[in-house]
């Protein structure tokens, strides 16, 4: 038995560790809304302000950074400069885990790193489109690289403990569902915003404003906006009131390499690079498919993307309906099916599909939404199964690590999916056979992560959760 003195230190823990109201749950997701607002400026317009199409040059948009395939024949020099920088982001994931599984602040563990990036965060994405020269150098190549690697840097700072409190916050699977939905809900409201962007940069050029300066107002005001919301759970929310989990001891290797050791996650990350990777070729390629395949004007890949992420929250009820039901794992399954669907479909755009180009973006958002509402609610969710299930094994919280790992696969899919789409750009320029290809490939290794998601046990992650044993 435990001495009375141990016995009411334990009681107290207890009854003094706080459940996250709905409120809370809003406040958490807000931040997931400012990281992802300035991860889509990135993520979606770097590629048309630096290696614009020829429609986008003939709209005024000015060459900055040498273009072609340059390094070594292969790859784009814009390619290479992001596909660096989602390596150098997910190289950092690792320490930034580590550092703060193990941090012993007063105020917690996550919270006081998220602090410190927010504004450099913000700062670093908004000098990310301010090039120092008027005209194609290097030196604003140069620029553009060491503003990434900052960029990535202060995401994967603010990201990393961030997505560590999901499992923390939920302590229990339906708080846990709670912030996953909310954060998916934010995060798409997040990449939404973002694509807004061409409207709000097209209302200032109709103002009289240069077109590179509309662009920089556009993204300065957004990314001002997006750290304002990364403020909120900072403040909103102390952390001791609700997290209980003691720092790890273990080194960053040493954590890592335990974190791999973990089956089960091994294959979600197997899944989740495929996922990514094809995910980011084509939201990536998206405005040149709707640019040069439908050959709609610019402001329809807002429209699209609006809409889409409107009929995705229209399925975010039906997942959670569904997902105690038929488990996350058969949902995520049939998402990877869809998506490779929808893909594929976009590989037709145009001449090849009997419809006007207008409704095969529409048909494009119906069949798409599905996906994105599954994807955007189990997948962290799953992880937060997988580090509870870890920690009850292993009787250390490692949640920071795991979240971590899961950012460098997402992160090493992106840096590929960079590579091959400004590759892949620039065949056949003026028939656009290369985003065609792009579409393609993003169909294929969607499937493969389907397939590789198979190995991923979900009935054991289960049985350890609610202590049933081996057997669920």
């Amino acid at each position: 038995m435990l001495p009375a003195d141990i016995k009411r230190g334990v009681w107290s823990t207890v009854n003094t560790i706080k459940k996250l109201s709905k409120g809370k749950v809003w406040c958490f997701a807000l931040g997931q809304f400012g990281w992802s607002l300035l991860a889509a400026l990135i993520s979606s317009w770097l590629m048309t302000y630096y290696q614009p199409d020829l429609a986008t040059q003939e709209a005024g948009q000015p060459i900055f950074i040498p273009q072609g395939r340059v390094i070594l024949g292969i790859a784009t020099l814009l390619g290479a400069i992001t596909a660096f920088g989602r390596v150098f982001d997910a190289i950092t994931d690792p320490f930034i885990a580590s550092k703060s599984d193990r941090c012993k602040s007063r105020d917690g563990r996550r919270i006081p790193f998220m602090r410190a990036a927010a504004i450099p965060f913000a700062l670093s994405c908004i000098f990310t489109f301010w090039s120092p020269i008027g005209h194609e150098s290097w030196g604003n190549a140069l620029f553009l690289f060491l503003m990434l690697m900052l960029f990535y840097f202060f995401m994967t700072m603010y990201c990393t403990p961030y997505n560590a409190l999901i499992p923390e916050l939920g302590a229990d699977q339906e708080t846990r569902m709670s912030i996953s939905t909310a954060i998916s809900f934010t995060y798409i409201a997040g990449m939404a915003v973002a694509y807004v962007a061409p409207v709000l940069w097209g209302a200032l050029e109709g103002f009289g404003m240069g077109r590179v300066a509309a662009i920089r107002t556009t993204f300065t005001a957004l990314s001002l906006i997006g750290m304002a919301c990364m403020f909120i759970p900072v403040f909103a929310i102390r952390e001791k009131d609700y997290v209980t989990a003691a720092p790890s001891e273990s080194t960053a290797f040493k954590s890592l390499a335990a974190t791999f050791r973990n089956r089960d996650f091994r294959a979600f990350v197997a899944s989740d690079i495929a996922y990514f990777l094809g995910l980011t070729m084509f939201q990536t390629a998206l405005p040149f498919f709707v640019r040069t395949l439908l050959g709609l004007e610019e402001s329809m890949y807002t429209v699209y993307f609006v809409l889409m992420t409107a009929l995705s929250m229209l399925f975010y009820i039906p997942v959670n309906k569904l997902t105690p039901k038929f488990g996350k794992k058969k949902l995520i399954l049939c998402a990877f099916v869809i998506f490779t669907l929808a893909f594929t479909f976009t590989a037709f755009f145009g001449k090849y599909l009997p419809f006007s180009p207008t409704a095969q973006g529409y048909i494009l958002c119906a069949i798409a939404a599905p996906a994105m509402a599954i994807f955007g609610i189990l997948p962290q969710a799953v992880v937060a199964d997988i580090a509870e299930s870890d920690a009850l094994d292993t009787h250390e919280e490692r949640a920071g690590m795991f979240y971590a790992a899961r950012t460098f696969a997402f992160k090493l899919g992106q840096s590929i999916a960079m590579l091959l789409v400004t590759a892949f750009g620039t065949i056949g320029l003026e028939t656009g056979l290369g985003y065609r290809i792009t579409a393609v490939a993003a169909a294929v290794v969607c499937a493969l992560g389907g397939l590789l998601f198979l190995v991923y046990d979900e009935k054991k992650i289960y049985a350890k959760i609610l202590h049933k044993g081996p057997e669920a």
